[in-house]
């Protein structure tokens, strides 16, 4: 009997087991206070501009906003209030044509300096300080005096056939041959020619540096020359820059090393512009 009775309190203990198993495996769920307003969600403000304006990015200058957009830089200019010597800043919003005022225009009108008595030569706007109120500060793009500094390394510019057109003496830029022709609506009109890494780019003619960087997207390392007031000549997808802006430089010296930025494979990418407007460079440039 003693043996019956171990075997069913052994029995009643393994259903006493069992049962509290089967009740610590069910499992809580906490449902939610559904009418409990959850809290936000982080959100990435973008800056947006209206169409047919520019956000003003660092390195910009009112030449590569104009290139980059298709218009002179002096429509640019009186579009938005902006005198001589074309201040801009980061952060600041450009109409890109007349009429309608944009969310730039009122401050541009209000903060422009008076014009200076020397030629205005162009620098890219910088950052504000830090230690200044953000939505006061501003970088005056200063002026600086042209320098006739020769490009680096130094050397003469070799002779070559020229053609004077539109009031510039021009030559050719490089010596490689032409591998494409301008194409009226492209979207980057120009000619392209052909050549290696580190094979000399030379000015076309004789002007100033108004850009020498690498912010326009399809370009590269890009530098452009203004050579009056209705031509610009602009020089891409090069290896190196050997120029800043505001350097004067005479025709046919060594500006840039061709390469291959923003490019397939290593060409010279060269357009001349005149009054903002892309035009055939073999209008202008000498017979080969």
């Amino acid at each position: 009997m003693l043996v019956g009775m171990t075997k069913w309190m052994r029995f009643a203990a393994a259903c006493t087991a069992a049962l509290l198993l089967a009740a610590c495996g069910r499992s809580v769920v906490v449902q939610p206070n559904r009418s409990a307003t959850p809290p936000p969600r982080a959100s990435v403000v973008t800056p947006r501009t209206a169409a047919g304006s520019y956000r003003v990015a660092r390195g910009d200058t009112l030449y590569s906003i104009a290139f980059r957009n298709g218009v002179d830089f002096r429509d640019l200019a009186a579009w938005n209030g902006i005198a001589a010597p074309y201040t801009i800043w980061p952060g600041q919003v450009l109409r890109l044509s007349p009429g309608g005022r944009s969310a730039g225009t009122s401050r541009s009108i209000a903060r422009n300096p008076p014009a200076r008595p020397q030629a205005p030569v162009f620098k890219p706007v910088t950052p504000a300080p830090s230690n200044t109120n953000p939505s006061a500060a501003r970088t005056i793009a200063t002026p600086a005096p042209v320098a006739v500094v020769p490009a680096s390394p130094a050397s003469p510019a070799p002779k070559g056939a020229t053609r004077t057109a539109g009031g510039v003496t021009w030559r050719w830029p490089a010596d490689g041959s032409l591998i494409k022709k301008f194409q009226s609506g492209d979207a980057i009109p120009g000619i392209e020619l052909a050549g290696k890494s580190g094979d000399p780019v030379r000015a076309a003619a004789d002007g100033v540096v108004v850009y020498s960087g690498n912010g326009l997207v399809g370009y590269g390392e890009l530098i452009i020359i203004k050579h009056n007031d209705d031509f610009l000549s602009a020089y891409g997808h090069n290896r190196k820059r050997l120029v800043k802006e505001g350097q004067r430089v005479s025709a046919g010296q060594l500006i840039a090393e061709m390469g291959s930025t923003g490019a397939p494979r290593d060409e010279l990418q060269f357009q001349i512009r005149r009054n903002g407007n892309p035009v055939d460079p073999l209008d202008y440039l000498p017979a080969r």
